[in-house]
């Protein structure tokens, strides 16, 4: 009787491995990701998904890096007499953001300060004194919304109110000795978009080291791009500064005189799935369902679901590059940051027939305050309007007026500045290796030609003045302009 060999067991291709990624299953999507990579005739795309498998879970290992011992450490900082019952219980409610890898758990490395974000319970059982989490200065009601909700009506049918000139240096600096010594070190520093009525005169003042190649206005996540070599035993510091006069914004909607979306072809790219981030799921329209009802009003669908995301909890997030769907875990998680928010509210609203499109900078202060964060947020399209911007993550102000408590509706302060008009869009120059962070683009990318140099290898850091109105004129007028 003839016998033969059984056939070679194929690999386990790149979407299996990364369902055994997110499982915890890092052992064994190694020997899937070692045994795949040694298998002939692989092409370069596939190879790199594979790879990136792989970096994916050296980053989750470095966002979950607190056993079990070590965030009851961080939690006793606060609360000195933590009981074991009641961390088991935080634990067992999901309020403990965690991951089982290979069957130990690990704790997310901002579980601990998350907590007192998602529970009033452990938040009381803070040592008494311990100051509350800090929001920024326009997350609350504040003069500012005052004066520009002032502006607006002092000024009907005008959208741009309020601006303010701000000089801003943003910086990156790798790490001494995190690269070779005598290595090109490139870095890719985020740089303002021009857009009509929000930022506008953007004047390049300068970048160390000189001669930074800033990307065309028509880059979406737009950068200036830098090279220097590495010195032993010195951190590789880069640099860009420029002036840009950013404007608040504010739309009058009146909800009766909202209309259907049009059929525009230039808006089919902004009701569209867009994999993995924007996908209509089963259970996205289910809570769709849940939230609209049987609504049918453009202005009073968007309404109903920028109040259902804005009701999810903010809290600290792991890196995105990690979250194989955003949007699905903002609505699974318990807890969302602002471009989670964001990306739950746009798939929400294009699911429902709004289109939805994403916007991110940084957010910060006036000179005083000394306040400066990322952030995320986005705009819907409502006719006849158009395009009217939503901040779901600052979301509804404490206010009885209307216009005030909806300020975040259809309106935006005027201390943010944006770098990116869509997410996960190309770098120019390209990076030839993975990016740190594939889906925003805010603090910047380095790397070298061994390859990427990810957050853990170098700090950044923005810098900003609102120039007094005396001295914008003299401010703009000392540099070169530049698109």
């Amino acid at each position: 009787m003839l016998t033969f060999p059984a056939a070679a067991q194929a690999p386990a291709s790149a979407a299996q491995v990364g369902a055994e990624v997110d499982a915890g299953r890092f052992r064994q999507a190694e020997a899937d990701i070692a045994a795949a990579l040694a298998a002939p005739g692989l092409d370069a795309s596939t190879r790199e998904a594979y790879a990136f498998e792989r970096e994916r879970m050296r980053r989750m290992r470095l966002d979950f890096s607190l056993d079990a011992e070590a965030a009851r450490q961080k939690l006793r900082r606060t609360i000195p007499d933590l009981r074991e019952d009641e961390f088991a219980a935080w634990d067992q409610a999901g309020l403990l953001e965690h991951l089982d890898i290979d069957g130990t758990r690990y704790y997310f490395n901002r579980a601990p300060s998350n907590l007192f974000r998602l529970s009033a319970e452990a938040a009381a059982r803070q040592r008494p004194g311990t100051p509350p989490p800090k929001d920024g200065p326009y997350e609350n009601l504040g003069p500012h919304h005052r004066a520009v909700i002032a502006a607006a009506q002092a000024h009907p049918g005008q959208t741009s109110l309020l601006p303010h000139r701000v000089r801003i240096t943003q910086s990156l600096t790798v790490n001494a000795d995190a690269v070779p010594a005598g290595e090109s070190v490139q870095a890719w520093i985020p740089y303002p978009r021009a857009i009509p009525g929000q930022q506008e005169d953007i004047r390049y003042l300068g970048s160390v080291p000189s001669g930074a190649q800033v990307a065309p206005p028509s880059t979406l996540q737009r950068t200036a791009h830098l090279a220097r070599k590495a010195v032993a035993g010195k951190p590789t510091e880069f640099s860009v500064s420029y002036e840009v006069t950013i404007y608040a914004r504010h739309f009058d909607i009146d909800p009766a005189r909202v209309q259907p979306t049009p059929n525009d072809p230039a808006l089919a790219p902004y009701l569209a799935e867009r994999p993995p981030h924007i996908a209509f799921t089963p259970a996205m329209r289910e809570f769709s369902r849940q939230v609209v009802g049987d609504e049918t009003n453009p202005y009073r669908i968007a309404r109903k679901l920028f109040a259902a995301v804005d009701r999810i909890p903010w809290g600290g997030a792991r890196e995105y590059a990690t979250i194989p769907n955003i949007s699905d875990y903002a609505l699974h998680a318990g807890h969302a940051d602002c471009g989670q928010q964001t990306l739950l509210l746009m798939t929400l609203l294009r699911m429902n027939g709004i289109p939805a499109r994403w916007q991110s900078g940084w957010t910060f202060s006036d000179n005083d305050v000394g306040y400066a964060n990322l952030h995320d947020w986005g705009w819907l399209y409502l006719a006849p309007y158009g395009w009217v911007p939503m901040d779901v993550t600052t979301g509804a102000l404490d206010s009885s007026e209307p216009a005030l408590r909806d300020f975040y509706f259809g309106g935006l302060d005027s201390y943010r500045i944006v770098f990116n008009d869509d997410y996960a869009q190309p770098l120019v120059p390209a990076k030839q290796h993975f990016r740190s962070e594939t889906v925003d683009s805010q603090r910047g990318e380095a790397e070298w030609r061994g390859g990427n140099l990810y957050f853990d290898q170098w700090d950044y850091h923005f810098d900003w003045q609102i120039l007094p109105a005396a001295d914008r004129r003299e401010g703009a007028s000392n540099a070169a302009r530049q698109p």
